[in-house]
């Protein structure tokens, strides 16, 4: 008899790592769950969504109050404040972001969560094989892109295209535009280009913070990582979707191993 799985903790450890790594994010998959008309972005973890409070909330604040808030992440921000949040989040609390908190300290508490990581963002085992890809060109370079981030563990994964997709709606804030009435809305001069270089050794890094040379990086090295975190941030919709033809021969692969897996698959869909 086949045994039937109603969740993913009813699996063994083996087989849940498979499952993990499936993680199906076929567009037509959650059609019929859309709620209110609207289309939700999948990632390649939609099964339980892995971000850190801090981060989720730090980038929700940030998307309300601070797009168009000029040198974003580039103007200085109170230290007592900044500590006095991470320790909030530090302690558990609930921590409630709104319009009373400062958009520059909210986005040093983002930049300085992310550099102070133990493991970093993108972990550094994969750092030389992500610059790597700052020497390529077109769809080579996405595709390679692609393949290291499905190597990622699901919570950095998640929290990365979280992160992505809030530099994203930054960057399209960068330039001034105008409103209905023909008012001005300053541009938060914030392009690809410059959130790279302000996020890029804070996502990528050699060596753990507070290392010997952590935060020495020669000028090959830092020029490749903007390059990789602009094209992370330029293309992150398609680099975390899983292609049909790549979930069709990881369900082969897994019917001839765990058709239990195949069987839990159906059901969820």
């Amino acid at each position: 008899g086949a045994l039937s799985v109603d969740s993913i903790t009813d699996l063994g450890d083996n087989t849940s790592k498979l499952l993990e790594a499936l993680q199906l994010s076929h567009p037509q998959e959650l059609e019929p769950r859309r709620s209110r008309g609207k289309r939700r972005a999948l990632g390649l973890n939609p099964i339980s969504w892995q971000v850190p409070r801090l981060v989720d909330r730090c980038c929700t604040h940030l998307e309300m109050h601070g797009l168009h808030t000029v040198g974003i992440f580039r103007v200085g921000s109170s230290k007592k404040r900044v500590q006095q949040l991470r320790e909030e989040f530090d302690r558990g609390l609930d921590v409630f972001l709104d319009e009373h908190q400062s958009v520059h300290d909210v986005a040093a508490l983002l930049k300085e969560f992310l550099r102070d990581l133990p493991d970093s963002l993108i972990p550094r085992e994969l750092y030389g094989a992500f610059l790597s890809t700052a020497s390529m060109q077109g769809p080579a370079q996405l595709e390679t892109l692609q393949l290291l981030l499905f190597l990622l563990p699901p919570c950095h994964s998640d929290t990365l295209l979280r992160l992505l997709r809030f530099l994203a709606q930054v960057a399209q804030h960068s330039e001034s535009s105008w409103d209905p009435q023909g008012r001005q809305i300053p541009g938060n001069k914030m392009t690809v280009s410059n959130l790279a270089t302000v996020f890029g050794p804070n996502i990528l890094q050699k060596e753990k913070p507070g290392e010997k040379d952590a935060g020495a990086l020669n000028f090959e090295d830092s020029a490749a990582i903007i390059v990789v975190l602009q094209r992370l941030i330029e293309h992150h919709h398609s680099l975390f979707m899983v292609s049909p033809e790549m979930q069709c021969d990881v369900l082969r692969r897994l019917f001839q191993t765990d058709p239990d897996v195949i069987e839990y698959l159906l059901r969820r869909k």
